[in-house]
């Protein structure tokens, strides 16, 4: 394709909004037993500025009409609706953030009623088999927001007592109301659970003490009244336990994954009773980021490349079939899609780079939009799949590029680095952040997809282990080279930007090559063997670098952005919360202290209160301003 071409087809695809446009959010979808409703907390938000809308939940049938709606608590943050087996009614958590407190609502016949409500945090109610109860995960008297990613608790007093440590416990309270009645033990931090079908029990990853640090540890476990016993403790990580129908097996995700809740691997099978888990897609090309056991057998999505789908798994003979992927992202309630308890019918809210979300619903590998309330939107810029060989390794990476630029000119482009590693970058609608941000300020944008990521199967996962900012950093730079040959890029005005171990690579890539103008480096990693006794998480590293800190510096020492800051030439904006627990400050503070030390030009931004995602929309804000002028300054 010709430069003329390539810019005629950005400016006939995509049309600038004329005015401030309204992008419609369906969060928490969820399709009812029988596949003929919907339920989702609806909210709406400005394009382009950081909010935290307040949402209802929102009834629609399978036409995507609505039918229903509640908003029992106005000052609340509604979670996670879950239908009854039966498909009469809705359970769903409210969690007033100035009480503190967690309220269980059931919402039949359009009105809801309290079931009950907890002093601290809930999530992930689930009903019995029989319809009688409703379980959840609870956290009482609660320090912190749960994960490792919400701001920290200040670290005040006796550190490590174990009067200060949270514990999330599976508890259970009769449907029609009542009191909490705790299962899991008050030592113990669950993760996921599911009711066995005898609804007798749960199965569940779960791990002793800090639930923040030891889910790399976690084992699959049951619990039961009384009852506590291992059915597995798999070396991988381990995702979305789920029973066989006739009880008897569980199924779940195993890999290597960085972050709880950043799913992906292969798929496995264990007994019940306990045994050696068997992994039924062995050497699949693609990563599993889902999975719900159906009467009409066990679905899941997938991810692969940058692509994702559903694809269906043989529980007994192991294998993978009815695979189907394209060039969209896909969410739901409990997993990327939705399934009715028969498995004929699929539902998710779907979206791609430049279509915004809508709802979708159909046989699975065939959905269809049912709502039409982002129609209206565009955005002033494409997207491009971008594939590429590097090291034996096939490689991929999505090129964004603003609408409107002079195809006689080379343009700069901004390289964002995703966190993880055990991550990928997947097509999601540009309403905020910061590829939205740069893009509107006319920077082509790269996000690359390097070994360690998801998409490609387990052995592309595992490829970067003890090699961070090796053979990826390589990736992403031979990625530029691919890009270079499609879109007019200004090799001369490149920026490199990224956000946990994004932020990571940013700091190494600036003290490895000078090929690279300007860098933002949020919430990175400046020195692996100092990072590791500083936080909050350091099991996670284990798995990664096949020992502790202690036990093998060299490898903690070699990989560190610090020891090679004398080669740091490059101008960067480093930023981080002030309270991460998962990347302490105090690492951006060395980052930033020994660029000065070499005379680069460098400022450091730590935001009050803040954990490891910027949440509050005045410093998002305040953040997107920082990092476009930034790169202006040294691109532009």
């Amino acid at each position: 394709m010709s430069l003329i071409a390539f810019f005629a087809a950005v400016a006939l695809s995509q049309a600038v909004p004329a005015t401030d446009p309204i992008l419609h959010r369906y969060d928490g979808l969820a399709l009812s037993p029988d596949g003929a409703r919907i339920v989702t907390i609806d909210s709406r938000m400005p394009v382009g500025k950081p909010s935290a809308p307040h949402g209802i939940l929102t009834l629609r049938n399978a036409a995507g009409k609505v039918t229903g709606e509640a908003d029992p608590c106005t000052t609340c943050r509604y979670s996670d609706p879950a239908w009854s087996p039966d498909g009469s009614q809705i359970a769903f958590l409210a969690a007033d953030g100035k009480a503190g407190t967690a309220t269980l609502y059931v919402l039949k016949d359009g009105q809801p009623r309290i079931v009950t409500t907890l002093k601290g945090v809930a999530a992930k109610p689930r009903w019995s088999p029989d319809g009688s109860t409703i379980a959840l995960l609870a956290v009482e008297n609660a320090r912190k927001q749960v994960g490792a990613t919400q701001a920290g608790a200040a670290r005040v007093g006796e550190i490590g007592a174990a009067t200060a440590t949270d514990e999330q416990r599976i508890a259970t309270v009769p449907a029609a109301g009542g009191t909490l009645s705790f299962v899991s033990p008050d030592d113990t931090w669950v993760y996921e659970y599911n009711w066995t079908p005898d609804g007798k029990g749960f199965v569940a990853t779960a791990a002793k003490g800090d639930g923040d640090n030891n889910w790399w540890t976690a084992k699959l476990e049951y619990f039961g009244p009384g009852t506590e016993r291992v059915i597995a403790a798999p070396k991988t990580q381990i995702n979305m336990p789920r029973v066989s129908p006739d009880g008897a097996s569980v199924l779940y995700i195993g890999g290597l994954m960085s972050d709880f809740g950043s799913i992906g691997g292969d798929v496995y099978t264990v007994p019940l009773t306990g045994g050696e888990p068997r992994n039924l897609t062995p050497d699949y090309p693609a990563t599993f980021t889902g999975l719900t056991v159906t009467r009409g057998g066990v679905m899941a999505t997938v991810t692969q490349g940058g692509e994702t789908g559903i694809a269906r798994i043989d529980p007994v003979r192991g294998g993978v079939s009815q695979v189907s992927v394209s060039a969209v992202g896909t969410m739901a309630g409990d997993g990327r899609v939705a399934f009715d308890a028969a498995g004929k019918t699929a539902a998710a809210v779907v979206e791609s780079f430049t279509k915004a979300p809508a709802i979708h619903i159909g046989k699975p590998g065939a959905l269809k939009a049912v709502t039409t309330d982002n129609d209206a939107l565009s955005v002033p810029f494409t997207a491009q799949n971008v594939t590429w060989r590097n090291d034996g390794f096939n490689v991929q990476g999505w090129l964004l590029t603003p609408a409107g630029l002079d195809p006689a000119k080379k343009h700069p482009m901004i390289t964002i680095i995703h966190g993880g590693p055990s991550a990928a970058v997947t097509p999601r609608f540009s309403s905020s952040g910061t590829a939205y941000d740069l893009l509107k300020a006319g920077y082509l944008v790269f996000q690359p997809n390097p070994r360690g990521s998801y998409g490609q199967g387990e052995a592309f996962v595992l490829s970067n282990r003890r090699d961070f900012g090796g053979g990826d950093l390589r990736d992403i730079l031979a990625g530029i080279d691919a890009v270079e040959k499609l879109a007019p890029v200004d090799d001369a005005r490149l920026g490199v930007t990224g956000g946990s171990y994004g932020g990571f690579m940013t700091m190494w890539t600036v003290t490895q090559t000078n090929r690279f103008k300007a860098g933002a480096a949020g919430a990175g990693i400046a020195n692996w063997i100092s990072y590791y006794g500083q936080n909050g998480i350091d099991q996670w590293m284990i798995p990664f670098f096949g020992a502790s800190a202690y036990d093998d510096p060299a490898i903690y020492d070699k990989l560190s952005p610090i020891r090679y800051i004398k080669n740091a030439k490059t101008p960067t904006f480093v930023y981080v919360g002030e309270r991460d627990i998962e990347t302490p400050a105090a690492q951006s503070l060395e980052f930033w202290h020994g660029l000065k030390a070499q005379g680069v030009d460098t400022t450091l931004m730590i935001y009050e209160g803040e954990g490891h995602s910027i949440r509050k929309p005045e410093n998002s804000a305040d953040l997107a301003k920082r990092i476009v002028a930034w790169f202006d300054k040294y691109l532009k």
